[in-house]
């Protein structure tokens, strides 16, 4: 039987054609091209970003560059999965690669930090239906315990993608000017020949029959959506800046709410048009799924945003050293996500893989939570492959127990839900985590000062000139201390710099133990409410 006999037969019947493993793999290398788009993308950044947020001169404010992102994400994800099924998946996922490139072309050429919130914001609606779509084509023409081994392959491209990342990132902000640009844009431009490479494959390659679905676009849910996150994810990034009970955050607060209130009522009464239609929460499985890949998320990317800044600013690591150091991560997660994938084809069960997985990264984050300015590198690189081993195991997982039990009709609107509640726990995560490191890293470096101070030996390296110039604009009157630019540790003597380090150091403890407590609790509630299941190979 050929390729396109199976499309027939699947476009003429009720449900999905049944294809060879050659034939999904056929189909699968179109929409790995994607998904490293979106990947690379993210960890391209992750290296670079305190290089990026120096030189546009925003330290405290890069929150924003990766909050942006995911709030757009987030809210595009769920359109994603209602445009496919009218639609079809291959217009609607060249769509996403088209704003997806707009976006990192508008980035190569951020003059702000703000601007390039704004412009990654753009990038975000692209990349919203990157990893959604992917996911739901791939159950859509596989079966349950075929999606162990599939997914496997998506996770050893992101693995893949994690390793050429940070060394690309790193090597392009390290470079002053590449052609006459600098180093640091590269990292966005370098994405316009990737998506196209990508736009060509997915043209070639996802020729996978579409029934259309008659929906209306739930446009009032996605507006009510919007009015909801965007407020409460806003106030988490500047809940700092404005006082958490300042009248401001207080409007937020109260916007955002009343925002959620109305989009529960709306999708109560869109029925299928939903964006996240409520009868899905009905089933027990699903509803774990997605409330564990929130909590789950919330750590995940939290640690991953707050990681690269302890390699970078309390180790000194240039980005590419930094990227080179995270290795013990991508490897763990390499091994353990194919190992996992394979495990579960064979056996069809995947609560113990689950289990272990959250289990490895509540250790990881404990053993983060340990660091100390002078810990060996050995003792970071324990916690990396503790976290990469966790990850592995967990996020495929937790996407099996969310689409274990839901018919096939609902997939798609089952597979952008569990990316939405993972793009809303990231972005809880790495907003809250950051707004905890410097609200607390300015205070813990004025009393590391203010000790130091105390020592005549301190005073008199404080006051030489190569040590005074570098501080100029860093300290304020009365021991305040301006953290938006942190390029003067590089030139400060290591001695002077010691109670700034020990102060990032405290703060970034606070915001690893605050990830291990939410880590435990996604522990506790995946070993004692997810079922032991077998998943079906029909």
């Amino acid at each position: 039987m050929t390729f396109s006999d199976t499309q027939e037969q699947g476009a003429a019947g009720d449900l999905p054609p049944r294809l060879s493993h050659r034939q999904i793999t056929t189909v699968m290398s179109g929409l790995v091209l994607g998904m490293f788009l979106g990947a690379l993308d993210q960890t391209v950044v992750s290296s670079a970003l305190r290089t990026i947020a120096d030189d546009l001169h925003g330290l405290t404010a890069q929150a924003w560059v990766t909050t942006a992102y995911l709030i757009t994400a987030t809210i595009a994800t769920p359109l994603y999965g209602k445009l496919s099924d009218i639609h079809g998946r291959r217009p609607v996922y060249l769509a996403a690669i088209a704003l997806f490139t707009v976006g990192s072309l508008l980035c190569g050429c951020a003059t702000s930090i703000y601007e390039l919130a704004v412009f990654r914001a753009v990038q975000g609606l692209g990349g919203g239906g990157l990893m959604s779509l992917a996911m739901t084509i791939v159950a859509d023409i596989t079966t349950p315990r075929e999606r162990g081994r599939y997914q496997g392959y998506f996770m050893a491209v992101f693995g893949g993608a994690s390793i050429v990342g940070p060394l690309v990132g790193g090597a392009f902000a390290d470079r002053a000017e590449l052609l006459g640009i600098a180093g640091w844009r590269w990292i966005f431009l370098i994405n316009v020949p990737l998506a196209a490479a990508a736009a060509v494959a997915i043209m070639r390659v996802l020729r996978f029959p579409h029934r259309r679905v008659r929906h209306r676009l739930d446009h009032a849910g996605a507006l009510a959506l919007a009015v909801g996150l965007v407020p409460l994810l806003t106030v988490a990034e500047q809940g700092r800046v404005w006082g958490w009970g300042s009248s401001r955050a207080l409007l937020m607060y109260a916007i955002g709410v009343v925002g959620l209130a109305v989009f529960l009522v709306v999708e109560r009464r869109s029925g299928d048009a939903a964006l996240l239609p409520p009868g899905l929460f009905r089933i027990r499985t699903f509803r774990l799924g997605v409330g564990l890949h929130f909590v789950v998320g919330i750590g995940m990317f939290g640690a991953m945003t707050t990681l690269p800044l302890y390699l970078q600013l309390v180790r000194g690591m240039s980005p590419i050293a930094a990227g080179l150091a995270t290795l013990p991560t991508v490897a763990a997660n390499l091994a353990v996500t194919l190992l996992t994938g394979r495990m579960i084809a064979r056996t069809g069960r995947f609560k113990v893989h689950l289990v272990a997985g959250v289990g490895s990264f509540t250790a990881a984050m404990i053993v983060f939570a340990t660091l100390r300015v002078d810990s060996p590198l050995w003792h970071a690189a324990l916690g990396m492959a503790l976290m990469g081993a966790g990850l592995g195991a967990s996020m495929q997982t937790l996407t099996m127990l969310a689409q274990c039990e839901v018919p096939r009709t609902d997939m798609g609107a089952a597979t952008a839900s569990v990316n939405f509640f993972r793009s809303n726990g990231g972005t809880v995560g790495t907003a809250a985590f950051l707004s905890i490191l410097f609200t607390t890293a300015a205070g813990s470096i004025a009393e590391r000062l203010a000790e130091a101070r105390h020592d005549p030996a301190y005073r008199r390296l404080l006051a030489q000139p190569d040590n005074a110039h570098a501080l100029t604009g860093v300290l304020g009157p009365g021991g305040g201390v301006n953290l938006e630019d942190s390029a003067f540790l590089r030139t400060l003597d290591p001695s002077v710099a010691l109670p700034f380090l020990e102060g990032y150091i405290t703060s970034m403890r606070i915001v690893f133990l605050t990830g291990a407590a939410v880590s435990l609790a996604a522990f506790a509630l995946a070993a004692w409410r997810v079922p032991d299941l077998t998943l079906s190979d029909e």
